[in-house]
């Protein structure tokens, strides 16, 4: 088994001042037959590998016990051509020491090395551990994650669906309103009709009446309705493209989360054992995060607030446009009704007018009638008179032609004349009387024509009021479709 890394602190990472192990041999075959192996997490790290060449031991006495450990054991050589033959090279002293010393070094290595392999078990224990907790522990915080975005990918979904509704609300509203604008221009232009067709009435009857003031009154409240409802669309219109902007935010954020979860669970899902794991070396330098938890959240969470208080000010734009169809629907109905109202009493009123002229009329004839009666009678008095008067004339003077004293002023005379005077003053009278009576039929003409004129306007409007203007006002839209219902 081959160890890729270690901690620099183990005792067997540092150099050895030990006179009992020999030190790495400074050769550039060491550095060319072995080829570095890193783990992520490591890679910069001075790891641990044994050397595959050594050098000679090189002892160097630390302290006393090494000094005298590490003396020269031998004498120095002797070359053959210069010993005696019966000299000999080592004594038995020297055999003896030379094999302890061989046996000490070699147990010094064996307890090295057995020192070195339980620590190298405990460390691979240990690192084995270390590897599988810090495993675990990103495991367990790759799917507390995952139970993050979860929640803010339910949060956001819950939000997004009321979100989509209230504007779906808030359209309806919207064209609700624009309808019954649209629908308002009916009865609009029937009021208008109705003014105009009233300036088309003759005489005194061109008066500023209440019917005329209702109608002035439902022109400019239809009107101010129709203002209101309009501008209320825009505000509308306004929060639509808000919530627009929200439901746009919404969804980004959401995709993200779904982005996020799918790689976050594809991590999660990750083993040991997986086909798709590889080393992707410097990944751990790469910092390419822009929020931390706190700012990650309450980016989820201002979106979510942006979307409520859309919501908020969607709901009540709704309200608001909801009061303002059943206010406006009542307050045009009303006017409508009250303006119905003053139409049939100005009905009534030229009704009884026309047919008290009417009756006046009538009237106004029989006196004419009974005029010219009084005329041709007077005319035939008159002319009954001219005969009695010529008699008295004619007696009066032919008593003119008396002789002499019997042109006496007696009786017959005296009665004669008062005949003559009275039968003049008579004609008088009666004339003047027919004069009276010839004034009196020009003054009952002229007050016929005259009656007849305001007959004719009487009829006139109530033929505009009646049958123009109330034959246009016999339906009125209903209420759902002026509450923008169709």
């Amino acid at each position: 088994m081959e160890f890729l890394g270690t901690t620099q602190t183990a005792s067997y990472c540092g150099p050895r001042k030990s006179c009992l192990l020999p030190e790495v041999a400074p050769t550039s075959i060491s550095q060319d037959s072995y080829q570095s192996y890193y783990l992520p997490g490591y890679r910069y790290l001075n790891s641990w590998r044994p050397s595959l060449f050594y050098k000679v031991s090189a002892f160097r006495p630390n302290d006393e016990g090494a000094g005298r450990l590490c003396a020269p054991l031998r004498p120095p050589t002797i070359l053959p051509s210069v010993r005696s033959s019966l000299y000999a090279r080592y004594s038995p002293n020297d055999w003896y020491k030379a094999n302890q010393l061989q046996i000490k070094g070699s147990e010094a290595y064996r307890h090295w090395a057995g020192r070195l392999n339980a620590d190298t078990g405990r460390l691979v224990q240990d690192k084995d551990q270390l590897t599988r907790q810090q495993q675990e522990d990103s495991g367990k915080n790759i799917g507390q994650r995952l139970a993050d975005i979860n929640f803010w990918r339910s949060e956001l979904t819950y939000e997004l669906e009321r979100l989509l509704s209230d504007t779906r609300m808030l359209d309806t509203a919207k064209r609700r309103l624009e309808c019954a604008a649209d629908e308002a221009q009916g009865p609009l232009q029937v009021a208008l009709e109705c003014l105009y067709n009233r300036e088309k009435r003759m005489g005194i009857d061109l008066v500023h009446d209440d019917v005329e003031k209702n109608l002035i009154q439902e022109v400019d409240l239809i009107r101010a309705c129709q203002e209101r409802m309009r501008k209320l669309a825009e505000r509308i219109e306004q929060q639509i493209n808000v919530n627009r902007d929200a439901q746009h935010a919404l969804e980004r954020d959401l995709g993200d989360k779904n982005s996020a979860h799918f790689i976050d669970e594809k991590c999660y899902n990750l083993r040991n054992t997986s086909d798709s794991i590889n080393f992707y070396h410097g990944v751990e330098k790469i910092d390419g995060t822009v929020t931390v938890p706190e700012t990650w959240a309450k980016f989820s969470d201002d979106n979510i607030r942006y979307s409520q208080n859309a919501r908020a000010n969607t709901a009540t734009l709704c309200s608001e446009a909801d009061h303002t169809l059943e206010t406006t629907s009542d307050d045009m109905w009303r006017q409508w009704t009250n303006t119905n109202l003053a139409f049939d009493a100005r009905i009534s009123e030229i009704a009884d007018s026309k047919n008290q002229l009417q009756a006046q009329l009538a009237k106004t004839l029989q006196e004419i009638f009974q005029t010219e009666n009084t005329i041709m009678l007077l005319e035939r008095a008159i002319m009954a008179k001219e005969s009695p008067l010529k008699v008295a004339q004619t007696r009066l003077e032919a008593r003119t032609w008396r002789p002499n004293m019997e042109l006496c002023r007696d009786v017959p005379q005296y009665k004669l004349v008062n005949e003559v005077f009275t039968i003049d003053d008579t004609l008088q009278t009666l004339k003047l009387r027919l004069r009276e009576a010839h004034d009196t039929l020009q003054l009952l003409i002229l007050n016929k024509s005259k009656l007849e004129h305001d007959l004719l306007v009487k009829a006139n409007s109530l033929f505009i009021d009646k049958e123009k203007c109330m034959g246009m006002r016999k339906t009125f839209p209903s209420t759902p479709r002026l509450v923008g219902y169709t």
